[in-house]
């Protein structure tokens, strides 16, 4: 065989370690007549992926390991996985090849770890002779049950792709199942201000997480009963084969074990209805799990759009705050750049700021209530009940000693106090004079904004 040069990768693996459902053999003969080739068709099912080393053998019935092979072919891959015709496969053995003698043997698929992938029901090497054709007076009977063991051929692979079925439906929600739990966990890291209120919910979804586990294990043990189940029907299948081409006799006993295998079908499709309902229960459960997390995230979404309007309140209270707390710094220094002014003023005419009768206002009587604009009450009323009354009216530069009225000297000293006062921004240290405080403090509210 030129292909077997190499010899195959093999392993040491038992047979309760192979998965035989990866692979199907299709249209496997009870027998074939030895000095042709043989040709094997095989299918791969949607989750396996054949590899470069793979390869298909025949193996004697009753075989432990994978390294009693007796011929062996390496496999073709197929250009494109995705596509219906990659799926159906088929390799020839050369008749040089092939056993000799009349044992049972199997088509059985190995991937390059030495893992086997599928088996096919077992077959002869032997010739066609008229021994093994049995001509009996009730030919339409055995005729009818050919007929009948056709459907239930059909009926077997109608299993077989509804098991593969139930396998991706399985491994679907295993995948969503996955995803919730994600998205779960997520929730639990960004919404730890709704704990609280979100504890309750948060049980009943772990709760239901977990009931959709065991159901998921259920079902997944229903699934290997019905692998079982078909692995059995295909037993029984063969042992039936093997007794219509050996005995003649019996077929009202034939006839009953077709009834029974019919009810025994009948369950199986009644089991199968009854997972679709439930699967269709499931289903609604998971919408209405999205449903309650698509509410718990509006509700999420208008706590953070209130937490962020109350931020920037806060933020603009602050604000304010700190102009306020500047201006209120800003008067505090105008106020003792008054005070020694007026110091300064009374050191010029010879008074001491500190001998002045006047106190701070404590009530409506006194200076403050002669003049209010006056934080600390008039410092000259002292002077005044003191001193001459030419001083009231007359009052000379400390300068240049040049006598001024009343009304001008307050407005010259009033003058030279605003040009040396400025006001500046809390925020971005911007200067205006002091004779502009209305656009200071327009400018300021600016900030705010």
């Amino acid at each position: 065989m030129e292909e077997t040069v190499e010899d195959p990768p093999t392993s040491a693996v038992l047979l309760d370690h192979c998965h035989f459902s990866q692979v199907i053999f299709n249209s496997v003969e009870k027998f074939y007549v030895p000095g042709g080739d043989v040709t094997c068709y095989y299918t791969l099912t949607q989750h396996f992926i054949p590899r470069r080393k793979d390869w298909i053998g025949i193996f004697r019935v009753g075989w432990k390991t994978t390294r009693e092979y007796y011929t062996f072919m390496w496999v073709t891959l197929p250009v494109d996985l995705n596509s219906e015709s990659a799926k159906q496969q088929e390799v020839q053995f050369k008749a040089y090849y092939l056993p000799k003698d009349d044992e049972y043997y199997q088509f059985c698929y190995v991937d390059q770890d030495g893992v086997v992938r599928g088996a096919s029901i077992p077959f002869q090497f032997r010739p066609e002779n008229e021994e093994d054709i049995l001509v009996v007076t009730t030919q339409g009977e055995v005729e009818e049950i050919e007929q009948h063991n056709k459907e239930l051929r059909k009926e077997n692979q109608e299993l077989k792709d509804s098991c593969v079925g139930l396998q991706q439906q399985n491994s679907d929600m295993q995948a969503e199942l996955h995803k919730k739990e994600e998205e779960l966990e997520t929730l639990k890291g960004t919404n730890k201000e709704l704990e609280q209120q979100l504890k309750v919910q948060k049980d009943h979804w772990e709760t239901e997480l977990l009931q959709l586990k065991e159901q998921n294990q259920k079902m997944s043990s229903e699934n290997e009963k019905m692998g079982i189940r078909v692995d059995q029907l295909q037993a029984q299948l063969s042992t039936q084969e093997k007794e219509m081409e050996k005995l003649v006799q019996g077929d009202q006993d034939k006839t009953e074990q077709l009834e029974h295998l019919r009810k025994e079908n009948s369950q199986l499709l009644l089991t199968l209805a009854q997972q679709r309902e439930h699967q269709k229960k499931l289903e609604q459960t998971v919408e209405e799990m999205k449903q309650e997390e698509a509410a718990a995230k509006k509700k999420q979404q208008q706590l953070t759009d209130e937490n962020s309007g109350l931020s920037e309140t806060l933020n603009e209270n602050k604000i304010v705050c700190n102009v306020l707390q500047r201006e209120k710094e800003r008067l505090e220094r105008e106020n003792d750049l008054l005070k020694r002014e007026n110091s300064r003023l009374l050191s010029y005419m010879g008074l001491d700021f500190d001998s002045l009768p006047y106190q701070a206002p404590t009530s409506d009587q006194g200076g403050a209530g002669q003049n209010p604009g006056l934080v600390y009450g008039n410092p000259y009323s002292g002077i005044q009940e003191s001193s001459a009354p030419g001083l009231l009216a007359i009052k000379r530069c400390p300068t240049c000693k040049s006598d001024f009225s009343d009304d001008i000297f307050d407005h010259t000293l009033e003058q030279q106090r605003m040009q040396t006062l400025c006001l500046n921004c809390p925020i971005c240290d911007k200067s205006f004079p002091a004779t502009e405080k209305q656009i200071f403090e327009d400018h300021v509210f600016c900030h705010t904004l």
